[in-house]
């Protein structure tokens, strides 16, 4: 039977401060088949070291073979194959690619992402962050699903945000074809939808054993993500400090001095800045945690599952109604399908 795990925290053993590394202490992940998208960078690196040090077999999709493989050097049990998250065929490619093994795959992590760019679109007209950050990964899930059945207890996480508090999906316009476009609202549509996406994923995956839950990591300012905009910019300069600029953060422990500051001004824990270690925990929780038995399709933070609050709040926490609606979760199930052409094999 299908069941709606309820919105609302449980007793966790672990909390905001918490790092990847604390969740796998002692755990032994030998066996383990995972995929994470964005593995090489960022909140996505650290998840993939982490699990690798447990003994888990990952499977990283990349956009470039060359310029992962000094970043992923010295880790155990890496496998890579190229795949943008834009470009369909790409995915069909990589999953053709991982169903060929023929084995189960215990956890997807959908990570990869981009954050507030300049208006862009893919081949097909599509928004660029909705393209990727939802489409790409709703397309890479359909694919892989044969094989998170083969598991018999599969973990979906999405990587959501807390912007989903700043708009939900606009069904009418989502490629903001006739809306003025605006990065963060677009980025806030893409998140909102990563956690409807959990959610419907979850009530159709149960009975086949697939659970899905969606992750807002914290806020993380040593990562490149707000700064990935500059990668491909025409300045060698802009794209010098785009790539400095984070670990220059790391280096000088900023993350610390920042919250230090913050609590003198006594803002909410809610809005301390997270390491990058601290960011990868939450979905690392979500994906190995016996907290979570029997639960899914929720939206987690701070290794917990976050508080359901109203439409209006203007709390730096919890979970916007848009964001957990069965109804627009499937709503967005059903255009997905129709913007990718992909449909889930159940």
């Amino acid at each position: 039977m299908k069941v709606l795990t309820v919105q609302s925290p449980i007793q966790s053993h672990y909390g905001a401060k918490t790092t990847a590394k604390e969740i796998l202490k002692n755990m032994d992940l030998s066996g383990k088949n995972v995929i994470v998208t964005g593995g090489y960078s960022g909140v996505g690196l650290e998840t993939t070291k982490a699990l690798a040090n447990a003994g888990a077999n990952v499977f990283l999709p990349v956009r470039s073979m060359q310029k992962t493989e000094q970043l992923l050097k010295g880790l155990p049990s890496i496998e890579r194959y190229p795949m943008d998250l834009m470009v369909p065929s790409s995915i069909d490619a990589f999953s053709s690619w991982f169903l060929e093994k023929n084995i189960p795959l215990h956890i997807l992590i959908n990570n990869g992402g981009i954050m507030n760019p300049p208006l862009r679109r893919d081949s097909r007209g599509y928004e660029s962050q909705f393209s990727t950050n939802h489409l790409g990964h709703f397309q890479l899930t359909a694919r892989l699903f044969p094989a998170l059945k083969l598991s018999n207890g599969a973990r979906v996480i999405s990587i959501s945000s807390r912007a989903q508090r700043l708009g939900g999906v606009l069904f009418d316009d989502p490629h903001f074809e006739h809306t003025e476009y605006n990065g963060m609202r677009a980025y806030a549509q893409s998140k909102s939808a990563n956690v409807l996406f959990a959610v419907w994923l979850d009530l159709i995956g149960q009975e086949q054993g697939v659970r899905a839950f969606a992750v807002h990591p914290g806020l993380i300012p040593t990562t490149n993500l707000g700064i990935r905009k500059f990668e491909n910019d025409p300045s060698k300069l802009k794209r010098g400090i785009a790539r400095i600029i984070p670990a220059i953060m790391r280096a000088l422990h900023v993350t610390e001095l920042i919250n230090i500051s913050k609590r003198a001004r006594k803002m909410s824990v809610a809005d301390e800045f997270k390491t990058i270690q601290q960011g990868a925990a939450t979905s690392i929780w979500c994906a190995v945690s016996s907290d979570l038995e029997g639960m899914g399709g929720v939206y987690c933070e701070d290794c917990n599952i976050a508080y359901s609050v109203p439409a209006d709040s203007n709390e730096p926490y919890g979970i916007r109604p848009w964001a957990i609606d069965p109804l627009l979760a499937e709503k967005l199930w059903r255009l997905s399908e129709e913007l990718t052409g992909v449909a889930f094999k159940i």
